[in-house]
């Protein structure tokens, strides 16, 4: 008798063994410290302070948003506006016609 080798089994046992040891060497992973100046960080938001751009994006943002809600109120009232027609009749089913000749 000959022996048949199982192709499809032993690509898949590698591929489990490959992937147990990726997910090891993630979990054992340590992140990298950098040396962060925190001095320089502060300053940074300092002048950002002193330029307060935030409070005209706000102002900006609100009256966007107030031009939105408009156009969709008014969308509305086009929408509630138009005329509803009425649908077409149903043909009567087969079953219908019979018990109204009977």
């Amino acid at each position: 008798m000959a022996v048949t080798r199982l192709e499809r089994k032993g690509r898949k046992n590698k591929n489990v063994a490959k992937k147990r040891i990726v997910k090891m060497k993630e979990l054992n992973a340590v992140p990298v410290i950098k040396n962060v100046n925190i001095e320089a960080i502060k300053e940074e938001f300092a002048k950002q302070r002193k330029k307060k751009p935030a409070a005209k994006k706000e102002e900006e943002s609100e009256t966007k948003i107030a031009e939105v809600s408009k156009k969709k109120v008014e969308i509305k009232k086009k929408n509630a506006t138009k005329v509803m027609k009425p649908k077409a009749k149903k043909e009567e089913t087969k079953k219908e016609k019979k018990t109204e000749k009977s």
